[in-house]
């Protein structure tokens, strides 16, 4: 019988990238898994056929050779290299990378995402098919009053869980897992390569050596399904911006009653219209009255609690900058309490009538050298650059 070009049966071009290959195999692998077409005869020689043309075209050398040589390059006595035992790669080990999953937002546009990006290492799945939950990511923006004094939280997410219909076994009523036929309970499977023999993960249990006689209906055979869930947080007072809190066993659902994973959650602090902060202090401008500056006087200042008197001396220059002792952020898992910088910016007036005119003019007269020491200053500098 004619064997179909891989690229055909994966729905790629020749062309496609190794990520395109693995989109597109994962796609299709899913859509025809024995777990979710039970019975189904045609579905499983798809997936056997998915699985060995993903297995020649995500090795690069086996690609390679097919490009050149097409099917003849696996068989006995082919142009092409023949894949040995110890360049196998296993087409299933997708299956075991650890996915992240498409959220709800919730206090503050969180997403789950998978928080080790980029293919994460497989979870290890005992012969039962029990296997661990992925871990998740939750993006949280607060303000930065809750990240200073701290607060508690809940969202609301949706994930998998362990199925209601099975308690999580991923068999239906009266069922029980049996020795699978295609592996005879060995959980691997053995192919001839040209005069080799290749063993692999077997596709139908995925290495357990046991199926499920008649998969839960609700959640097919995974012990698991997509349900909301409401869980509370605590933020810890002066947590930082990209801080990670870990909420144990609060992830993904493991797989046929394997153990939860863990939610990850990431702090994400909003932007404050007054203050900056680094990392404990916090930094605010605060505009100063021309007369206020000059003659001296008390100015209130704002704090994360409220307002503050701070004591402003006669002649301050504009950009100087004052401390208030303990008003900035808490230290995380301290009793120590950082600074709050104000940097004062002298006003200057921009609309004034006549007799405010007059009268500033009058004052710029009485004014003499003594009280402009940044000028003198500036001018003696400018003197000896010239000179």
């Amino acid at each position: 019988m004619t064997k179909r070009d891989y690229y055909e049966i994966l729905e790629v071009t020749r062309t496609a990238s190794g990520d395109e290959i693995k989109r597109s195999y994962r796609k299709l692998a899913v859509k025809h898994h024995p777990d979710k077409n039970p019975g189904d005869h045609t579905a499983e020689e798809k997936f056997k056929e998915i699985g060995a043309a993903y297995e020649v075209l995500m090795d690069a050398e086996k690609r390679a050779a097919y490009d050149r040589y097409g099917h003849a390059a696996f068989a006995q006595g082919g142009a092409g290299p023949r894949g040995g035992a110890g360049g196998m790669h296993d087409p299933f080990d997708i299956f075991r990378e650890v996915f992240g999953a498409s959220g709800g937002n919730g206090g503050g546009g969180g997403i789950f995402e998978q928080f080790f990006g980029g293919g994460g290492a497989a979870q290890p799945q005992s012969r039962d098919g029990k296997q661990r939950g992925s871990d998740l990511r939750y993006d949280m923006q607060i303000r930065l009053e809750e990240a200073a004094f701290g607060c508690d939280k809940e969202i609301e997410v949706s994930k998998l869980e362990g199925c209601s219909a099975c308690n999580g076994t991923g068999a239906d009523k009266g069922s029980k897992a049996i020795s699978c036929r295609d592996c005879g309970g060995r959980g691997q499977v053995i192919t001839s390569r040209g005069f080799f023999q290749v063993s692999q993960t077997c596709p139908r249990c995925r290495g357990t050596g046991q199926v499920i006689e008649h998969p839960c209906r609700k959640c097919n055979g995974e012990g698991r399904a997509e349900a909301p869930t409401r869980i509370k947080l605590k933020i810890p007072a002066g947590i930082e911006d990209g801080s990670r809190l870990r909420s144990v066993r609060n992830g993904e659902a493991g797989l046929r009653g394997g153990p939860p994973g863990d939610l990850y959650v990431v702090i994400h602090i909003k932007e404050h219209e007054v203050f900056e902060r680094e990392d404990s202090n916090l930094f605010c401008e605060v505009p100063v009255s021309f007369s206020t500056a000059t003659l001296g006087g008390e100015l209130n200042v704002p704090t994360l609690e409220g307002q503050a008197q701070l004591k402003i001396p006669a002649g301050t220059q504009s950009g100087t900058a004052f401390k208030l002792r303990g008003k900035g952020i808490p230290s995380l898992n301290s009793s120590s309490r950082g600074d709050l910088i104000v940097r004062v910016i002298v006003e200057v007036p921009t609309k004034l009538n006549a007799e405010q005119r007059a009268k500033l003019a009058e004052f710029a007269e009485l004014m003499g050298e003594e009280n402009s020491p940044l000028n003198r200053s500036f001018l003696e500098k400018a003197k000896d650059f010239f000179r």
